[in-house]
């Protein structure tokens, strides 16, 4: 077994059982992309099992901190299936759950979603693309399933030296190959595209949170609501389903707007209720302004504007200005829900972004509640970076 030594110090981490080992704390060693290596202390203590990454800035995802455990397809076996059972006991409303979310599950770079019969995976790193053929069988063998379509394009492939791949990688003879399902979440129906959707296809990631909204437009009975960043409007439907009576959901994809108008009707909600914008959010939200409209509710979902903490001051800025702009076409007693799903902002900073708009817009808010990721995507204590989502739901005073 190929062993990689770190410089004096640099344990801690591996010590409170942290996964990730940077390309700074490596004193010597190397290995194949993906190969198992043993991780040593300065002085060649045993600390960890890792997969080694020769090109990313982290050098190797740790696998087991168990000396004893050896990582072969049992291991990958009793990882999976310790995922899917978790999932059985969550109160997941929805036939589309998170089964696999990378390090939360003892399993780097491994993301695997589940949509009814179907299921979607990424596999991000260079240990868990080595492994792959075990995975899926694993995978496949834990949920008793027999569709599985990858969808690994993701930029942080390239900084793991892999290739983009996409494809099914399992499934039954004289299957037809439709990549397009639907699920329930809820009391609704969504439908997505595994092969063209964003991430696997969907963001499951906010299924709690679109309860949540439907919930408090019924509670405060808010009327004119409008969604930003709506992709294929999951909070639209839950704004039309706590009674709103008109939703304008606007997205920079045609083709997601045209899913949210299929959404609408296919959930029986009449069609002259929801209007759909093709355009960019900053330019609809500086035009909504001008134009002197006002919402009752407005969201706020956009994509990652900071992907590691060397972009939070720039995506700080572009934040602060989309949520000073809708606090200021919120009515009084309107609500927001503000979002970011970058991991190089914090919740604390979040939050601080959000009071700056608020004081530049010369508005004041009471956070109803602070909003995060659904239980199926799980943060451990021992791996904070997992918590990407964070969230604010603020009633403008």
């Amino acid at each position: 077994m190929k062993a990689i030594r770190l410089h004096e110090g640099k344990e801690r981490s591996l010590l409170r059982r942290h996964p990730w080992v940077f390309q700074g704390s490596v004193a010597r060693g190397k290995a194949d992309p993906g190969e198992t290596v043993r991780i040593e202390s300065a002085e060649g203590r045993f600390l960890a099992w890792g997969a080694y990454s020769p090109t990313s800035m982290i050098r190797v995802r740790a696998w087991s901190f168990d000396e004893a455990e050896r990582i072969d397809a049992a291991f990958f076996q009793r990882r999976v299936a310790r995922a899917v059972a978790l999932r059985a006991r969550l109160p997941i409303a929805s036939s589309g759950q998170r089964l696999v979310h990378g390090e939360a599950d003892g399993l780097p770079g491994l993301i695997v979603d589940r949509y009814g019969d179907l299921l979607c995976a990424q596999f991000l790193s260079a240990g868990t693309e080595r492994w792959k053929p075990v995975i899926a069988d694993a995978l496949l063998a834990a949920t008793g399933l027999q569709r599985l379509y990858e969808r690994s394009d993701s930029g942080v492939r390239g900084l793991e030296g892999l290739e983009p791949q996409t494809g099914w990688l399992r499934a039954p003879p004289g299957d037809d190959g439709a990549t397009e399902c639907s699920i329930t979440e809820h009391d609704w129906r969504l439908t997505l595209d595994v092969a063209s959707g964003h991430k696997t296809g969907f963001y499951l990631d906010q299924r709690d949170n679109r309860a949540a909204f439907a919930a408090w437009v019924r509670r405060f009975g808010l009327q004119r609501v409008l969604n930003c960043y709506c992709y294929t409007g999951g909070f639209t439907v839950a704004a039309l389903a706590g009674g709103a009576a008109h939703v304008t959901s606007v997205d920079s994809s045609a083709p997601a707007i045209a899913r949210v108008q299929a959404h609408v009707a296919l959930n029986g909600f009449d069609p002259a209720r929801s209007e759909g914008l093709d355009g960019d959010v900053n330019q609809v939200l500086r035009d909504s302004l001008k134009e002197g409209r006002q919402y009752d509710a407005i969201v706020l979902d956009p994509p990652k504007f900071a992907p590691t903490a060397a972009h939070a001051e720039r995506a700080a800025r572009a934040y602060k200005d989309i949520n000073r702009l809708a606090l200021k076409l919120l009515q009084p007693g309107g609500l927001l829900l503000s979002f970011s799903c970058s991991g190089g902002i914090g919740a604390e900073l979040f939050h601080k972004i959000v009071a700056g708009a608020a004081h530049d817009a010369g508005v004041d808010g009471a956070i109803l509640q602070r909003l995060e990721g659904a239980c199926d995507h799980p943060t451990t204590l021992v791996f904070p970076e997992g918590e990407y989502l964070k969230g604010l739901a603020i009633l403008k005073q």
